[in-house]
């Protein structure tokens, strides 16, 4: 008994008291996914979106100070040490170990201070003391989080703030989870039925799946269709969750004559969803959909003809093979925005079913007892939890259980008609250095100092798959200092839509588009200031003509890079 006894210490440390403290995740989940060099990395970015993190888990937080902490001169001052803890779902990767670091941007380049840390993977904290870091006055904003992990897994993550002495803030109590069995859970779904619509489509495409027959639910949208903030992005997206309910509602034996298509990419409007309609979502004639879902209220912002290009996608969908069921999808953002007012006089002009996360989640947000919270829901400013992607799955399987009670409709859509903001583009062809020389528009193709395939581009995780794929990997490179020849085509069109690579990175310049001579677009790749995909109008006409259309690297930037990822044009 005294071997025993004498093994613990007799008088054991008392606790060491924990500062006053904001979370900035709490028991968020994430994801080690595979990068394009083999890596395993979740990535939160917080550029921009630190203080809304904060006052989502605390919303008693003085905005002056959220606002602060943004920046390194605010994190410095305010902050004593970050704390970090992660727990792996699987209890066998518990033993192992990650590594963290906290990235700060500077005002000349993106490298700045990174404080870091190795983590247990056992719920462990681990504590970064700021101090031990020298001070650089040349950083400015936090840009991220990043976790680095030795194999795929999922695990749960909570990084809080330690505050400096002086510096109080409000207690924060972990949220109870969300009860989705409640009557209030299901009057909250109920409310997103925006509009049942026609859904004569709908339902056929339910009695073809239930006799056996293969069916297809595809998806397209800006990254909440991609799945950001869902772990694993590939199974835990609303679009997987809501396609295994018609699967297992509707489908045959197992299911497995039901098959599921995502075709969501981050930060793109309905405008790139024309272009890459053909190319992601029916694979080059590969796949042929019975229902279409289309979710880009909040990223058409990005759409420069104010709904044009959203009511021609839709019609485009509708109209194309397969004539599927189109489902409009209206999500919001954490600061209630979303772009639905404008984007649903589509839905009703067509009687197009509609689905409003706005109209379930946005008024109860603020009632004293929400069914669930906002940081319950929302993942970072933009994009749901898991929980957030299982309401907007449910707000869907709400309109298939109405699509199912209501009778048949005698009739069709009629889509033949005056359009309610515009169908210009409804009709778009859309090619890539791929399939450039199969459109009998295209007459003839010099590219140029344009002969070099890029290889740096946007990747986004489709279907149900945990890696992510490049977009536009077929396409005209200019690499800086290999000649500056332009890239000269000639088409015949009515409207022409170039799409090309945005960057962060300085090695990448302007270049200018001239049709028949005439300057018609400067195009900017470090507007936006991340790699990603954008499309532009750069010719509209009310006849179909020749045209000569010429992308030469701008003078200035001639030693830098510039990427044509495609084009869209309509005949």
């Amino acid at each position: 008994m005294e071997d025993l006894l004498s093994r613990g210490p007799k008088a054991p440390k008392d606790p060491t008291k924990k500062r006053p403290a904001l979370y900035v995740m709490l028991d968020d989940a994430i994801e080690g996914r595979v990068t394009p060099d083999g890596k395993y990395m979740e990535i939160c970015f917080l550029e921009g979106r630190v203080a809304a993190k904060l006052t989502a888990i605390c919303p008693e937080l003085d905005r002056e100070m959220a606002d602060a902490l943004q920046f390194s001169e605010g994190l410095r001052k305010m902050v004593h040490s970050i704390g970090i803890s992660v727990i792996a779902d699987q209890e066998e990767d518990r033993g192992l170990t990650a590594q963290f670091s906290l990235n700060v941007r500077q005002k000349e380049n993106y490298n700045g201070t990174s404080y870091g840390c190795e983590l247990s993977l056992n719920g462990e904290e681990k504590e970064i003391v700021l101090a031990d870091y020298p001070e650089d006055d040349q950083d400015t904003s936090l840009a991220s989080f990043r976790t680095f992990f030795p194999k795929y897994m999922t695990a749960k993550m909570t990084i809080l703030f330690y505050m400096n002495d002086g510096y109080d803030v409000p207690t924060v109590t972990p949220d109870a989870p969300v009860d989705f069995d409640s009557p209030e859970y299901r009057a909250m779904i109920d409310r997103s039925l925006l509009h049942r619509g026609n859904v004569k489509r709908l339902k056929q495409a339910m009695e073809r799946a239930a006799a056996g027959e293969d069916v297809t639910i595809a998806y397209i949208g800006g990254s909440i269709t991609q799945g950001a903030g869902a772990k694993p992005i590939g199974t835990m997206s609303y679009a997987y969750q809501s396609y295994t309910m018609f699967k297992e509602r509707y489908g045959a034996g197992d299911g497995s004559n039901v098959h599921f298509v995502k075709a969501g990419v981050g930060g793109t409007p309905s405008e790139l969803g024309l272009t890459r309609y053909n190319m992601d979502l029916l694979r080059y004639g590969t796949v042929t959909p019975d229902v279409v879902i289309i979710e880009f209220a909040v990223n058409d912002a990005g759409d420069e003809t104010g709904g044009v290009c959203y009511e021609s996608l839709a019609l485009k969908a509708y109209e194309g093979p397969g004539k599927p069921a189109v489902i409009l999808l209206f999500s919001v953002f954490i600061d209630d925005y979303t772009l639905e007012d404008n984007l649903k006089r589509v839905g009703y002009h067509y009687d197009f079913p509609m689905v409003s996360l706005r109209s379930a989640v946005t008024s109860q947000f603020y009632e004293p007892e929400p069914v669930i919270k906002k940081r319950q829901y929302f993942y970072d400013l933009y994009h749901p939890t898991n929980d957030g992607h299982r309401v907007m799955a449910d707000c869907i399987g709400r309109l298939f259980t109405a699509a199912e009670e209501a009778p048949m409709p005698e009739e069709d859509i009629v889509t033949e008609k005056e359009p309610v903001i515009g169908n210009r583009f409804r009709n778009l062809i859309a090619f890539t250095r791929k399939d450039a020389s199969e459109m009998p528009e295209v007459l003839s193709i010099d590219e140029g100092s344009f002969t070099a395939k890029d290889t740096e581009l946007q990747c986004v995780e489709m279907d149900d798959l945990p890696y992510a794929s490049p977009e536009y990997p077929e396409n005209w490179m200019h690499v800086g200092g290999q000649g500056t020849e332009p890239f000269v085509l000639n088409i015949r069109c009515k409207d022409l839509m170039i799409v090309y690579k945005d960057s962060g990175d300085h090695k990448v310049g302007k270049a200018k588009v001239f049709v028949d001579g005439r300057e018609a677009r400067i195009l900017d790749p470090l507007e936006v200031g991340w790699v990603h995909c954008t499309a532009l109008i750069v010719h509209q006409a009310e006849d179909s003509a020749c045209h000569e259309v010429r992308v030469c690297p701008d003078p200035e930037d001639g030693s830098k890079d510039f990427t044509i990822l495609g084009f869209g044009y309509t005949r």
